[in-house]
């Protein structure tokens, strides 16, 4: 019985995906009232620090955004026809988009600050998964649902709930033919690269784009704006001359380290310190890399302060639970003057809070007992 009742539903749902044409194809029998042709560009989004992507608005309301992955989408405005003669590569995204399968967890504070949430009706993660609280009561109350991982989605539920759009990280690229059932479902995609972004303000700048597509642009840019306000007196600020190490111990007992070129870096610059591994080029995609102790013992040993990466193993809240990992550490210059910090884990889900942790980074190098602070705690 239930091979019979798994081959029904495998039949279902490629019902379901032979009868879907791809979104980026107006309804059949729908004329069109303009041709892409005729419409030019009137101006372009403002972006201060991101560069992975770009908007042109173009007469009429229509909206060009380009990603440097090489996608194109038109967001098109409500009761607006979906112009003649786009190119074939060109994706469709007809507002209101209300339907969203959000997959790419970091986007998720960004909707949560443009008061966007409800626009958002199925999720990647599920309610175990999140440490953003909006999220967390969305899928407590049913707002939200639960439409599997990136690389296992239910597409029954995305098809029920009739989704206009899917919000991926990069992983998509890793499960090529997800991202090709869900167009064939009408469900366009749109994979995030704020994680390319090599400055912390410019992966909080995505939530411009996260503007565009709801329509609310003059918010995210007074959003925006105001957290570059917050935090101009401490980047204009001179360079304490602090040395600090960001890092975890991984499973098999090497320290993973940020290189000189990713957006950590750039925030404990930005905070008045000066990361101390400065020389770890970007030899290739991976921002981050492993190394054995020894090495990490002489590159690191004399940081002025140690922040601890809670993200993959947990947060620490003592310097035993430190020395257990390595206790190698307990020679380092920052051990002994207790200048040891932590991450909370909700901070790399926590995009706008990207500028709260460059001000926690900058008081712990300026101030002699700062806390408490948002994302960073002491470890005694």
């Amino acid at each position: 019985m239930k091979r019979h009742g798994m081959a029904a539903a495998i039949l279902s749902l490629a019902v379901l995906l032979a009868a879907c044409s791809p979104a980026s194809e107006p309804v059949s029998g729908e004329p069109s009232a303009v041709s892409w042709d005729s419409l030019t560009v009137e101006s372009g989004l403002d972006l201060q620090y991101a560069d992975q992507f770009t908007v042109d608005y173009y007469t009429g309301g229509y909206a060009l955004i380009h990603i440097v992955d090489g996608n194109d989408y038109l967001v098109v405005p409500e009761n607006k026809p979906v112009p003649d003669g786009l190119a074939d590569t060109t994706v469709v995204l007809t507002q209101p988009l209300d339907h969203i399968y959000l997959v790419a967890t970091s986007a998720m504070d960004l909707f949560c600050a443009l008061d966007g949430i409800g626009s958002i009706r199925l999720s990647g993660t599920d309610e175990r998964g999140w440490y953003i609280d909006e999220a967390k009561a969305a899928m407590q109350n049913g707002a939200m649902l639960y439409a599997g991982k990136y690389s296992a989605p239910d597409y029954e539920l995305i098809y029920a709930e009739q989704c206009d759009l899917a919000v991926e990280s990069t992983m998509i690229y890793h499960s090529p033919e997800v991202k090709e059932q869900l167009e064939r479902l009408g469900v366009p995609v749109l994979v995030e690269r704020s994680s390319y972004e090599s400055s912390p303000l410019g992966r909080m700048e995505w939530l411009k784009l996260y503007g565009v597509l709801l329509n609310r642009e003059e918010a995210a840019e007074a959003i925006y704006q105001q957290a570059l306000d917050s935090l101009r007196p401490v980047i204009e600020q001179e360079n304490t001359g602090k040395a600090v190490v960001f890092f975890y111990i991984n499973s098999n007992g090497s320290a993973n380290v940020r290189k000189s070129n990713d957006y950590v870096a750039k925030m404990i610059e930005m905070a008045g310190g000066t990361y101390i591994f400065s020389d770890l080029g970007n030899d290739n995609a991976l921002s981050t890399m492993n190394m054995q102790m020894e090495m990490f013992y002489t590159g690191a040993k004399d940081a002025d302060v140690i922040i601890y990466n809670s993200t993959i193993d947990g947060e620490l809240h003592s310097i035993d639970e430190l020395l257990a990992k390595s206790p190698l550490l307990a020679d380092f210059k920052a051990v002994r003057n207790g200048d040891v910090w932590c991450t909370g884990q909700n901070l790399f889900q926590s995009t706008m809070g990207l500028g709260d942790m460059i001000l926690d980074i900058h008081a712990v190098l300026t101030e002699e007992a700062p806390e408490p602070l948002t994302y960073l705690h002491r470890l005694t």
